[in-house]
């Protein structure tokens, strides 16, 4: 049984002198806005979400490199194994839905390449009827099949506009010749947040989930995940200790369309800068604050 009712949430998050999500476009330096509030992408909340998922024994189809637990070196390649025997476009998304979480959740885009060239002896020549014809010019084309997912999330961003400090370090490379001089090249920067408190929302869409079969036990998994966010997660730059989830906000509506709508629901939370939250009173519609780990 697909997801009954709407559902939304908020996570609350702290960052201490770690780089949440540096923006390769910018040094790598942590993303932040023009006004210099933090942000982490929605892409970043997301590979996250799939990782805590992977490591719980979930089906996902998008598996970061350093993380898949199977052979495929793609996600072509992935996809070919998986839906070997799925036929139409509405067979092949059904197929996915059912065999991954992630494309359940926050759906994907299958694009097949067309089929190559046969100058004049193909089918597109050989077509007897108006039907025939249609069918080569998608086959020369290639298909595009996209599944919308049902759950949407929002980028983070910070309550106060955050500190970033930049360090010069020495890369641990040599120059050119016996590798025993650095070369000119062997320094480099680091960037870090000094502190900072993020808070993002999302909302799981009944009408969507219908699509996919995104269940009520698969909401629950989902937010299962959610205060354990950061847990495997260490890097050099963000160190064990630097990243925490504070609380996950919870609101389950009590029908399909939701008794409020999300932006509503989302104003009504109100984050302090020392990650205390406070909440506008909605009636009928009481949030569950869990704890992060």
């Amino acid at each position: 049984m697909s997801l009954d009712h709407k559902i939304d949430f908020a996570v609350i998050l702290s960052v201490k002198n770690a780089n949440p999500n540096g923006d390769p476009l910018n040094g790598n330096r942590p993303r932040t806005t023009y006004e210099g509030f933090g942000e982490l992408s929605d892409v970043c909340i997301k590979r996250k979400i799939r990782d805590r998922l992977l490591e719980t024994g979930v089906p996902i189809f998008v598996q970061s490199d350093d993380r898949k637990i199977d052979e495929h070196p793609s996600l072509r390649s992935r996809a070919d194994a998986n839906m070997a025997g799925a036929k139409t476009s509405d067979e092949i998304a059904e197929l996915a839905c059912k065999t991954w979480f992630d494309v359940r959740a926050f759906g994907q885009l299958f694009a097949y390449k067309g089929k190559a060239s046969t100058k004049g002896k193909g089918k597109a020549a050989q077509a007897s009827s108006a039907e025939d014809a249609e069918s080569a010019k998608a086959d020369k084309a290639g298909v595009s099949i996209g599944i919308r997912g049902p759950v949407s999330l929002h980028p983070a961003f910070s309550v106060l506009p955050v500190s970033v400090t930049s360090t010069q370090i020495t890369k641990s490379v040599s120059g050119e010749g016996d590798g025993k001089t650095r070369g000119s090249d062997t320094m480099g920067m680091k960037h870090r947040v000094d502190e900072g408190v993020y808070v993002f929302y999302g909302s799981m869409n009944p009408q969507l989930a219908k699509r996919t079969k995104f269940s009520n036990q698969d909401a629950e998994t989902f937010k299962s995940i959610l205060p354990k966010l950061f847990e495997n997660d260490a890097s050099s730059a963000r160190p064990d200790g630097s990243m925490q989830i504070l609380q996950v906000i919870w609101w389950d509506h009590n029908c399909e369309s939701g008794q409020y709508s999300s932006a509503k629901v989302h104003r009504s939370l109100t984050v302090e800068p020392n990650g205390s939250a406070s909440f506008q009173e909605l009636e009928g519609l009481k949030p569950q604050v869990i704890e992060g780990f």
